[in-house]
């Protein structure tokens, strides 16, 4: 990037700062931080991992599991 986009303005921002708009976290609504870009905050960052893994978030679809991909299962004899 050149220089001149980097130069600072008159309220102290740079060019390149200034152009980005600022998003909202998807959690919980406030201004996003840019360490936790797109959530406010690491503990957001956490309930949107949260979700994932407990399931909340899924791709919806009309295909079924591949059964041969299953770890196979023993049964036990009585």
């Amino acid at each position: 990037m050149c220089g001149a986009a980097r130069s600072g303005q008159s309220d102290g921002t740079t060019m390149e700062h200034s152009s980005r708009k600022r998003g909202k976290c998807p959690i919980c609504g406030t201004a996003t931080v840019e360490a936790y870009r797109p959530f406010c905050s690491g503990r957001c960052a956490d309930v949107d991992l949260g979700r994932w893994f407990s399931g909340t978030y899924r791709i919806a679809t009309d295909e079924r599991p591949d059964e041969s991909d299953w770890p196979a299962v023993e049964e036990e004899e009585s």
